[in-house]
């Protein structure tokens, strides 16, 4: 969009492309993070939406919040935009991919593990340096626990360390590391995987994985077979993809 200052987005074939573009590293300010949840908030309202993408023009990803946002003038505007923001990444019904290289620091780090899958090229570094400056977290108080247990969550938020990519990736962060020249490539192939399925069987997959974490395993069997049975094998879709495997066709999906 031509009104878009500090992204740039592309939305063709279901799949919405979101390129961070505040020189030099991407750092989120208020005026950012607004643009993005405009445009998050959008894609969320899309029904034909697959998938997003989200990578950074110039050396980094994104290095993090301005600085400056977080002093007491500013810091409740901060809060509330960077929440909305994550949580509008978190909420996307589809799947959201995260391409990351240079810095992941911070802010940025916590908006791409918002993000269902990150791929990382070599060159990123991760970490959650708040602590350096007073502050910690909140995002990523939250959610690292989940991602790679407490005691690594500790040890990331309270030294303030930066990881490289292959040590991210061996805490399971990360879904793909690989050469900075197959980034794009990488990131590519996983949105053409995802292309070919039904929005709306897209949107049920999630949902099936989402809605069901932190439930003991008698609830959530239960919510994903009642989620299954009533909603997924009553949608054109499934019915669809049984019948084009029966007639060794390509399914015609019908987004219903």
């Amino acid at each position: 969009m031509s009104d878009l200052k500090f992204l740039r987005r592309d939305t063709s074939g279901g799949v919405a492309r979101i390129r961070l573009a505040r020189p030099k590293h991407n750092v989120l300010n208020i005026d950012m993070m607004k643009e993005l949840i405009g445009e998050l908030e959008m894609l969320k309202a899309d029904q034909e939406l697959k998938c997003v993408l989200i990578t950074g023009e110039g050396p980094s990803w994104c290095a993090g919040v301005e600085v400056a946002d977080h002093k007491p003038g500013q810091v409740e505007a901060m809060i509330a935009a960077f929440n909305r923001m994550l949580e509008l990444i978190e909420g996307q019904e589809v799947p959201t991919i995260a391409a990351v290289h240079g810095a992941c620091l911070g802010g940025g780090m916590e908006a791409a593990i918002a993000c269902d899958i990150i791929v990382a090229g070599k060159s990123a570094v991760f970490g959650q340096p708040e602590i350096k400056l007073g502050f910690f977290p909140p995002y990523a108080a939250i959610r690292l626990p989940q991602l790679v247990g407490p005691a690594k969550a500790i040890e990331i938020c309270t030294t303030g360390k930066r990881y490289v990519a292959e040590d991210v990736a061996a805490m399971g962060l990360i879904s793909y590391c690989v050469d900075d020249s197959r980034l794009e490539e990488t990131a590519e192939s996983l949105v053409k995987e995802i292309q070919h399925a039904s929005p709306l069987i897209i949107r049920l997959n999630k949902r099936a994985v989402k809605q069901h974490l932190g439930l003991g395993f008698a609830a959530a069997l239960k919510g994903v077979s009642d989620l299954f049975l009533n909603t997924l094998m009553k949608t054109a879709d499934t019915l669809e993809g049984v019948a084009s495997f029966e007639e060794k066709r390509k399914p015609v999906w019908k987004n219903k």
